[in-house]
């Protein structure tokens, strides 16, 4: 290539192929993002609705020192961009035997209410539980999640810094191991092992050291107003802005390689773009089944691609509801957790599934409209069979579940307002509907999944399914890793202006001067 910038194609308008592209932009790089649906946003999507877009993808923003960095890349600031509101209560929480338990931003508040719910022994037991939960966090935010590469020693090394991690870390037991010894309520032992599913993994099969994901959220949950894709719209903006140009509703059908590197991005209709290197912000497996042509079918290993994470049966629709009132995030659990994550591991629908509620248009001091849009989200196992019949049975499922809550919708919504994991799977191709890439079960899942730089020069990995994992800010920051190892390879330094680096992220590269987070979680 001859261009005095190096040119960039990242594949995929995801969280984590818009903060690439951003980074690069910011550095100097020339981007071309392509992406076959016809706008931003990736996982982080909606669908029409007789109320407007209605959110079908994540709900909620945290962590959002990430998102806050993003803009700073630019010199702007994300609330000019977007309006958000910190949400005073973090989940309410609905029981089969009629019990409901808000959690709340304020711990104090959160220990109060659990004394209430439970007793004063279990609400001691919850603050020991969120003292350990952001303990981990804060021992492994920067040897882990912030570096392009987890190594084992790094995490070692923040174990001997504090040995009273190991008892936090549990290493030998589950996630739902730890929560038994640490609950005497069954209620309570369900409610924080949902937080496994956050990174769609099973309680009892996923670490115990996730237990950090409490931290995350009770460090500060975002509602976006107007719906979670604002956020996404915003950072496409923030790129256009960068100079990036965005090629929407174009389908990538091939690399292509010379000379042992990425040389250029094959779309379907025949064009050709030729690069100096790709982001591929898409599921990793798709790359080891060949999808991108068979000369990147080694850029990662089977073991970094599978096991799979768990799906989902996702509703996005508009009605008036009737019933409990419901406030933006809400949680209704079945009887026993066995119920549920059994059948799924199996690879069957549980008739008695938890079933969380994101009532969009609600919120801390929202007005509600008389028509509003919900998402409901059931936990599946990954598919890439569309059954005959799946969708009215779980019509039929969901509803009648939440009737016993006394929680009704009018009208009840039509079986074509659920996405399956089939249909997760033709969006996401080659993913078999998995929503988080890679299972986290077992204690070394962190250290297998694909980093940014795979074993195909040229070509590096953004997105949930790669390090350092699935939510909208673990996306992000991978496709923050991404950039940064393109930086290094191709010595964007020496070419571009100074970048900033979020969280104080270090590398080999002289290019980054450190910018602090407005608002990192504590």
């Amino acid at each position: 290539m001859t261009h005095t910038q190096p040119h960039i194609a990242v594949i995929g308008a995801g969280m984590g192929g818009l903060a690439s592209a951003i980074r690069l932009a910011a550095a100097g790089a020339r981007i071309t993002l392509i992406e076959a649906a016809p706008g931003p946003g990736g996982k982080m999507r909606t669908v029409p609705s007789a109320a407007g877009p209605v959110d079908a993808g994540p709900t909620v923003l945290t962590m959002r020192g990430h998102f806050d960095d993003l803009f700073a890349m630019a010199d702007e600031h994300l609330d000019d961009h977007v309006t958000l509101h910190a949400e005073p209560v973090l989940a309410r929480h609905w029981g089969p035997d009629g019990t409901m338990l808000d959690l709340f931003a304020d711990r104090e508040a959160s220990v109060a209410a659990i004394a209430d719910f439970a007793g004063r022994r279990e609400a001691e037991a919850f603050q020991r539980f969120a003292h350990d939960a952001k303990r981990l966090f804060t021992a492994f935010d920067q040897p882990m999640m912030r570096a392009p590469v987890p190594k084992l020693a790094s995490q070692a090394a923040a174990v001997l810094k504090d040995p009273g991690l190991v008892p936090a870390m549990a290493p030998l037991s589950t996630l739902a191991g730890k929560l038994a010894r640490t609950f005497r309520d069954p209620r309570l032992r369900q409610l924080f092992g949902r937080y496994a599913t956050y990174v769609g993994g099973h309680p009892g099969l996923s670490p115990a050291v996730l237990q950090l994901i409490w931290h995350a959220e009770a460090s500060g949950v975002w509602r976006v107003e107007g719906g979670m894709h604002r956020l996404a719209e915003a950072l496409a903006d923030l790129a256009e802005r960068l100079g990036v140009a965005f090629l929407y509703g174009t389908a990538v059908e091939r690399l292509e390689i010379q000379q042992s590197r990425v040389s250029a991005v094959c779309a379907k209709g025949g064009q050709r773009i030729a690069v100096d290197g790709a982001v591929f912000n898409g599921d990793p497996r798709a790359l080891r089944t060949g999808l991108l042509g068979p000369a990147t079918s080694a850029a990662v290993t089977k073991s970094a691609v599978s096991p799979r994470s768990l799906s989902a049966r996702v509703w996005s629709f508009a009605a008036e509801a009737q019933g409990p009132e419901l406030i933006h995030h809400n949680v209704f659990f079945g009887h026993d957790p066995e119920r549920e994550f059994g059948p799924i591991t199996k690879g069957e629908a549980p008739e008695d599934p938890t079933l969380y509620i994101c009532a969009e248009d609600r919120g801390h001091d929202a007005t509600t409209p008389a028509l509003e849009r919900f998402e409901i989200i059931e936990n599946a196992a990954p598919d890439d069979t569309e059954h005959e019949k799946e969708r009215d049975i779980c019509r039929t499922r969901v509803f009648d579940r939440l009737a016993d809550f006394g929680l009704t919708f009018t009208p009840r919504p039509l079986p074509e307002a659920v996405t399956i994991p089939a249909d997760f799977d033709r969006m996401f191709p080659a993913s078999l509907g998995s929503l988080y890439g890679r299972s986290p079960h077992g204690m070394m899942a962190s250290f297998q999944r694909p980093t940014a730089r795979t074993t195909t020069p040229g070509l590096y990995l953004a997105g949930g399914g790669a390090h350092p994992g699935a939510g909208i800010a673990m996306a992000a920051l991978s496709g923050l890793h991404a950039a940064g190892a393109i930086a290094e390879d191709l010595a964007l330094s020496s070419r571009s202006r100074p970048m900033a680096m979020p969280g104080g992220i270090s590398t080999a590269s002289p290019m980054m001067a450190v910018k602090p987070s407005r608002s990192s979680p504590s």
